[in-house]
């Protein structure tokens, strides 16, 4: 079962592939897209897991992770 811990995971794994700089949405689009039976099969995750989405890069900015935006540092 996906918990909010995966979605830091899965946003980083989106923002790699788009080459470290991406569009809310376009993050938002490939966790669905590659992540859409695991998301259905989390319980309550799957009715807020755009609200952790985000709540997940707030985290990895603290963590020093992601800069300001949808990207990565350095």
């Amino acid at each position: 079962m996906a918990d909010r811990e995966d979605l830091k995971r899965w946003v980083v794994d989106a923002l790699n592939e788009a080459g470290g700089r991406s569009s809310l949405i376009e993050v938002a689009k490939h966790i669905w897209d590659s992540h859409e039976g695991e998301l259905r099969g989390s319980g309550d995750l799957f009715y807020k897991w755009q609200y952790d989405m985000r709540w997940a890069a707030t985290a990895l900015r603290k963590e020093g992770i992601m800069a300001d935006g949808w990207s990565l540092r350095g």
